[in-house]
């Protein structure tokens, strides 16, 4: 079966619309492109259309790709004392010249829509955060409207990162889940799925996880997003994987997902501030 991550983003999109509506100010979220890069347009473009649907102004600032790391800092700090803008993002990955890490800490965390400063981890880790990492919570937000139990089961994250793995691993234990997590240095990674009741892949090799890695029944949440042969391709089979798991695809699962809880927590970082 399948965990239709277009349907439910598009039915929170529609919620949201109406609650901004609500709002006495509409809500901006405004975006930093450094350079030209391809998959981040194709990305961004997403990001504006589904603004408009959710009703929250766009804007995008578009620099040059050899502009200084002191430069994109001074923009971010414009937009953090500007109080029209709500959220904003740096959309990632960044020139090897800047320091991702300074960006992002530069970010004033009440309009850290991304979910990515060391303060708003933080509170994750804690179990307080309300700008919370956009994947991270589309996941949580795709097994809650699919009705699957978190609280008690078995669950295995494979992949490791910040933006995916690490946050979502804390969102899991946090909600009662029994959480193992693999890596590429993992011995095995079947010896761990074989007995999961969830399995969420997010670690960019296609086909990753196969029909013999996981029990029938079981739930499979691919994060997974590779272009193979002009093809995009998940993490997991699921051709294979289909007809005995619950499972989201690729593309059409996690992605949307993302995008729409970016525009929420937008609309959570303008009701903050009213």
């Amino acid at each position: 079966m399948i965990i239709d991550g277009r349907t439910i983003a598009n039915d929170i999109l529609s919620d949201l619309r109406e609650k901004i509506k609500k709002l006495s100010v509409k809500p901006k979220l405004s975006v930093i492109l450094v350079g030209d890069n391809p998959a981040s347009l194709s990305y961004i473009k997403q990001k504006e259309c589904f603004a408009l649907i959710a009703g929250i102004d766009f804007e995008l600032r578009h620099l040059n790709v050899d502009i200084t790391e002191d430069k994109l800092i001074d923009a971010i700090q414009e937009m953090n004392l500007n109080p029209g803008v709500n959220g904003m993002i740096v959309q990632l990955p960044l020139p090897r010249h800047i320091d991702v890490n300074r960006v992002i800490e530069t970010i004033d965390p009440r309009k850290d829509v991304d979910g990515f400063t060391s303060q708003n981890i933080g509170k994750l880790f804690l179990g307080t955060a309300e700008l919370i990492s956009c994947t991270p919570k589309g996941v949580m937000r795709l097994l809650k409207e699919a009705n699957v139990k978190i609280q008690g089961e078995n669950i295995v994250m494979i992949g490791k990162s910040n933006i995916v793995g690490k946050p979502l691993s804390l969102l899991l234990m946090n909600a009662g889940g029994t959480v193992i997590v693999c890596n590429k240095e993992t011995k095995n990674v079947a010896e761990f799925t074989k007995n999961a009741d969830i399995v969420i892949v997010a670690a960019g090799s296609p086909g990753l996880v196969r029909k013999d890695m996981v029990r029938s029944g079981a739930t499979i949440i691919d994060v997974g997003f590779t272009l193979v042969d002009g093809k995009i391709r998940g993490d997991a089979d699921f051709e294979a994987l289909e007809p005995m798991c619950l499972i989201t695809p690729v593309p059409g699962g996690v992605g949307p997902m993302t995008v729409a809880m970016l525009m929420e927590n937008t609309y959570l970082a303008a009701k903050n501030k009213i």
